[in-house]
């Protein structure tokens, strides 16, 4: 249906503005391989998140691969984690021979939980993985503190952190590593991609050979690398959606304000949190549904929703530690406050040009379910 609403739509600029940004490549005829494209997009990443090392690839999931490739960790080294977010997390830590260990999250902000963290470390770990779920910063102190003390690496999954700043500080300049992901549905995209900022400006040489098949020169192959470089085109729609970036922030401000102004203070609906000298980006709006307060539960309200063409997501459901592929080998009763959130939790459709008639229309139909 034409009034179907979807939970994200892709920012995208102006059509005339992006032909004539990729107008070149039909003279250079250099399509992929780190062009002209690719540094200018680095170059111009590099001011907007204020490092002075990036290395752009060709999808989020694979910068993560990469990094924790190159930072050598040992094999089957336990990494420090949370199951409350996407598959590409953990996958990526299972997938470079690493072994995930699941500590819980905060109930507050969603984010990996220090305490937690500080109790699983043992003498077989070697980094943590946090993640800014939906945007929150995590504790980076509290999390940097229990690293320096162990000796860790701490390589956060900032994918939903672009633009996101604490005292004027950018969520990229955490930890040893931050990976971004610059896929079509995120605040910032390239169609696809992602990239990696870290502390080491070393890694730089490295993250390229890991992300060209381990190549180091035209008669030396130093890794078993895979292919993670980003095309010129997806390189360019980068540099025209960077263009409007703030622009876009904007907008899904508006969008999250006037959710706040509808569902703020209902009883039995947490909303995501407001966090001190923090500067968001809106890239999600979270609702966490207590059925006993609320008086339907986040499947009722996922169903009514849908049965009114509005499109939400239990994001992130299921937990990662529960998935199937991996055979019940990890005990998610170890994290129940991720259990608890995931089994409530529904993001609700947020993109920069929805209309605010549609967001109340999102609102009416929950709050119907309230008084239901």
């Amino acid at each position: 249906m034409s009034d179907r609403i979807l939970v994200t739509r892709s920012s995208m600029p102006p059509f005339e503005e992006y032909c004539e940004e990729i107008s070149s490549l039909w003279q250079s005829h250099w399509l992929t391989n780190m062009g002209v494209e690719h540094e200018k997009l680095e170059a111009a990443l590099k001011e907007k998140l204020g490092v002075a090392n990036l290395a752009l690839f060709t999808n989020g999931h694979n910068a993560l691969e990469c990094v924790l490739e190159a930072m050598e960790l040992p094999v089957h080294g336990e990494v420090i984690t949370t199951p409350f977010t996407f598959a590409s997390t953990t996958h990526a830590i299972v997938r470079k021979g690493l072994t995930p260990v699941f500590a819980d999250i905060r109930p507050s902000d969603l984010t990996l939980d220090p305490e937690s963290v500080e109790r699983l470390v043992t003498a077989r770990t070697c980094a943590i993985v946090p993640v800014h779920v939906y945007g929150n910063l995590c504790d980076v102190d509290a999390i940097q503190e229990v690293a320096d003390r162990h000796g860790l690496k701490v390589i956060y999954d900032a994918a939903h952190a672009f633009g996101v700043e604490r005292e004027d500080v950018s969520a990229a300049a955490f930890g040893d590593a931050a990976m971004f992901s610059f896929h079509a549905t995120k605040v910032f995209n390239t169609i696809e991609g992602g990239c990696v900022c870290f502390r080491d400006p070393a890694l730089y040489d490295a993250l390229n050979r890991w992300k060209n098949f381990g190549i180091a020169g035209p008669e030396d192959v130093v890794h078993v690398g895979g292919n993670a470089k980003m095309n010129e085109f997806c390189a360019a729609m980068g540099i025209c959606n960077l263009r409007h970036v703030d622009e876009e922030i904007a907008k899904r401000k508006a969008v999250v304000e006037r959710y706040r102004e509808r569902l703020n203070g209902v009883e039995g609906i947490q909303l995501n949190c407001i966090q001190k000298d923090v500067k968001s980006n809106y890239a999600y709006f979270p609702v966490v549904f207590e059925e006993k307060l609320f008086g339907s539960s986040r499947e009722e309200v996922f169903d009514k929703l849908a049965e009114n063409d509005v499109v939400a997501r239990k994001y992130f459901y299921p937990l990662t530690n529960t998935f199937e592929c991996f055979h019940g080998k990890y005990d998610a009763t170890k994290t129940p406050v991720a259990m608890h959130i995931s089994k409530r939790v529904l993001t609700l459709p947020l993109y920069a040009d929805l209309a605010l008639k549609d967001v109340d229309r999102i609102c009416d139909i929950i709050l119907g379910c309230k008084y239901k």
